[in-house]
């Protein structure tokens, strides 16, 4: 079987798996992570910008001038010309930010690490009131450090020149954030620094624009169209978006009758616009669909006596985000589609901040998934060989519970002749070696942990904790089974013996790194703390995950589950 002819997924990791209510393990390293601030994505000094007070330079430079290489207003997606010119002395620790909104406070704002540490940052470090979308360094442009583009600027009766400068040019790509933008000159680097020049003012051509959509399937019925081999691409027609879409043919391994009922019907188109009327999407043969329409604002975010980061310096204006479900829709076949014209404070059963004040607002505004009603994150959705079912952990899931009733029926509900393989997911873990007070709750544990094995669950997968672990088929903390090495040296787990969920931990894609203890439990086999993505390969005999390193693109662990 070819690659292109089995079904791929591709789990992506934001360390949350759901939205949530929580962050890690309010641990003593983050009170002292001024060094670990540089690790929470594994980029650069320019994550920490958000700790630096940028004051005004002391500069007394007549010559400085910032300026912008493009039209009156910004087209939806477009490279924009920065230059820098009447430089004296170039240095590399000079620096252009793009900024928005263009009125960003950019002081220093001390009172609001009462803010942060409704994030779970307890850094006692300087704190900016906004920060900016992106930046270079000037150094980027080759000819600026050695001033290959001078100009003279004063001049003697002999025409000798007395005052030469230099000048930097830089390229940004800007997409529309239906907000005006400027661009700030800095120098000191991203540690130390402080502001020379600003640009104007720059706004968007066409802030209500279209813009951003996205196709999903909208249940775990099976009838649903299939995504997992769904190729796209984006135009702009008439203030429209086009999107053309094509399903790949069916695995080779896959029952041709069971195909033939799961090639119907249903697909959801998102968009994002700045227009709050409801809009259309013309598809096929000249169906349309009106969208619903969606919005959040600063009201929304959850705010105590302090103002939430989401309410305060974190907030910038989403638009309306628009969504409608495409019907009858056949397999392996092109469509084109053209897009245009309540639960503050809910309940998390943890006491910990709440995302910065935004409440899962924006998650569920953004993201229309499945679920049975606002505020109830938890969902199934079926691709290919494969059912998800996706809970919420910070909602109640006792036994009394309607999320536990409703997993409970809905895993028991699978086909698993149709539908071979269960995958559990959810936020907090079951298992994981790293301490911090919140990061195994037994009570969850003793509560849903029966249904996985009852239900033969085949995988299960949580974030909340920032590095990654995989455990043997694992029940109760004690290795039901263990795997054994394929001639790859690839662990097998063999589920046509069903013993026990194979669980693992994959929330190492962002803030800072979890480690690990020098003593862990029988049940850990493997432990990496570096920052990743997990992807898969599934057919209906075999599930292949691996894990996969973001910095090096390296496989640094693998494994496989078969029946």
């Amino acid at each position: 079987m070819s690659s292109t002819e089995a079904i791929h997924i591709v789990i992506l990791l934001i360390s949350s798996l759901l939205f949530s209510t929580g962050l890690s393990s309010l641990h003593p390293l983050v009170a002292h992570s001024a060094a670990r601030h540089r690790n929470y994505t594994g980029i650069s000094e320019f994550r920490l910008l958000n700790r630096r007070s940028l004051l005004k330079c002391p500069d007394a430079n007549p010559y400085l001038k910032i300026s912008v290489r493009a039209n009156s207003s910004l087209s939806d997606d477009e490279y924009v010309t920065v230059n820098v010119s009447g430089v004296l002395s170039p240095s590399k620790s000079d620096w252009v930010a793009m900024i928005t909104p263009s009125n960003s406070d950019v002081s220093a704002c001390p009172l609001n690490k009462a803010q942060y540490v409704q994030t779970g940052d307890l850094s006692d470090l300087p704190l900016l009131c906004h920060y900016p979308v992106k930046a270079q360094y000037l150094r980027n442009d080759p000819d600026y450090l050695n001033c290959g583009k001078q100009e003279c600027k004063k001049s003697n009766d002999n025409g000798t020149c007395l005052v030469a400068t230099c000048s930097g040019s830089l390229s940004f790509h800007v997409v529309n954030f239906r907000t005006d933008i400027e661009f700030v000159l800095f120098t000191g680097g991203f540690l130390t620094p402080c502001i020379l020049k600003r640009t104007d003012a720059i706004s968007f051509a066409n802030p209500k624009q279209p813009l951003y959509a996205h196709l999903n399937s909208i249940d775990s019925t099976g009838t649903s169209f299939r995504v997992s081999s769904v190729v796209s691409a984006r135009v702009i027609v008439d203030n429209k978006i086009v999107v053309n879409c094509i399903q790949s043919p069916a695995a080779e391994d896959s029952d041709p009758q069971t195909t033939m009922k799961k090639t119907v019907e249903l697909m959801r188109a998102s968009w994002i616009s700045g227009d709050g009327e409801a809009q259309q999407v013309q598809y096929g043969d000249g169906k349309s669909e009106t969208s619903q329409v969606a919005t959040f604002s600063q009201d929304d975010m959850c705010s105590k006596a302090i103002p939430s980061p989401a309410k305060d310096f974190g907030w910038h204006d989403p638009g309306y985000i628009h969504s409608a479900v495409l019907t009858g829709l056949q397999p392996s076949t092109s469509y084109s589609y053209k897009f245009g014209r309540d639960y503050i404070d809910s309940g998390s059963i943890y006491g910990t901040p709440d995302s910065g004040g935004e409440c899962g607002v924006a998650y569920e505004t953004y993201f229309p998934m499945p679920t049975p009603a606002k505020d109830k994150p938890w969902y199934s959705i079926e691709q290919g060989s494969i059912h998800f079912t996706v809970i919420s952990t910070e909602h109640d899931w006792t036994e009394t519970s309607e999320q536990y009733q409703w997993m409970k029926s809905d895993m028991a509900s699978v086909d698993r002749s149709k539908t071979p393989w269960l995958v559990f997911m959810g936020h907090r873990p079951m298992y994981t070696s790293s301490t911090g007070v919140f990061s195994v709750d037994k009570r969850f544990q003793n509560a849903v942990e029966p249904l996985l094995l009852d239900n033969k669950v085949d995988l299960a997968l949580f974030g909340h904790v920032h590095n990654y672990e995989r455990t043997c088929s694992v029940y109760q903390s004690e290795c039901k089974a263990f795997p054994v090495k394929d001639q790859d040296r690839v662990d097998v787990y063999d589920h046509s013996n069903y013993s026990a969920p194979v669980q693992a931990v994959i929330g190492m894609a962002g803030f800072t790194l979890d480690g690990f203890p020098d003593n862990v439990q029988d049940w850990s086999l493997v432990r990496i703390s570096k920052f990743g993505y997990l992807r898969g390969h599934a057919t209906r005999n075999e599930l292949k995950l691996e894990f996969v390193d973001s910095r090096k693109k390296a496989v640094e662990d693998s494994f496989r589950i078969t029946k």
